[in-house]
């Protein structure tokens, strides 16, 4: 990899995985039966489906990231990429499009609670994944979340949302990498596509 190296990351669903918490969440509200295997985005389809889906779905939304997220999982493979990335120099943030609160829970700090879930999972200090809290970047719209890509020099993004890449005010010299397990279609152009981190580590350090 070339010097200077900066690599921006999403967090929701690109380093945390609430695949099962929906799931659980979703049967305990009566919204489904079963669903083995299913990821998030399939499950919030069938929510949004039912009657009040919608609102169903934004239920589910402010446990998920909130008051439940001490339950969601660490995706796998994430702490090798940040720890390649802590040998080789390569500085990494965080970079989230997250609402401080949710509507249907307003008294919860969302941005805290996900601070709290890196925390136990071992982001911060030197004894784990080498972060600060100074590195986490939690934007109010996608704008926002695009101009800290820019103002913090990403060379590289990874994002589970083509949408991010897609916007016109993506900065153009940032490599996209849109994380999507599962994913067929091929991507936007000019995005290169990862179903897993051992891909992403591959990319920037070949096989470690």
């Amino acid at each position: 990899m070339p010097p200077q190296v900066v690599c921006g990351v999403d967090f929701d669903n690109t380093l945390v995985t609430y695949d099962e918490l929906l799931a659980t969440i979703a049967r305990e509200r009566g919204l489904i039966n079963d669903s083995p295997g299913a990821t998030k985005r399939t499950l919030r389809d069938r929510i949004r489906l039912l009657p009040d889906g919608e609102n169903e779905w934004q239920r589910c939304q402010a446990a998920l990231y909130g008051r439940r997220i001490a339950e969601a999982q660490l995706i796998e493979g994430v702490p090798r990429f940040f720890q390649l990335c802590r040998e080789r120099g390569i500085r990494i943030y965080i970079v989230s499009h997250k609402t401080e609160v949710s509507a249907f829970d307003p008294e919860f700090d969302l941005r805290h609670a996900a601070l709290d879930w890196m925390s136990a999972n071992g982001f911060f200090g030197s004894s784990g994944l080498g972060l600060t809290r100074s590195d986490v970047f939690f934007a109010a719209t996608r704008n926002q979340k695009l101009t800290f890509i820019r103002d913090l020099r990403c060379t590289h993004f990874i994002d589970d949302l083509e949408e991010t890449f897609l916007e016109p005010a993506f900065p153009a010299n940032v490599e996209k990498l849109l994380y999507e397990p599962g994913r067929q279609a091929p991507p936007p152009q000019g995005t290169k596509l990862v179903t897993n981190w051992q891909e992403i580590s591959d990319y920037f350090f070949g096989n470690n």
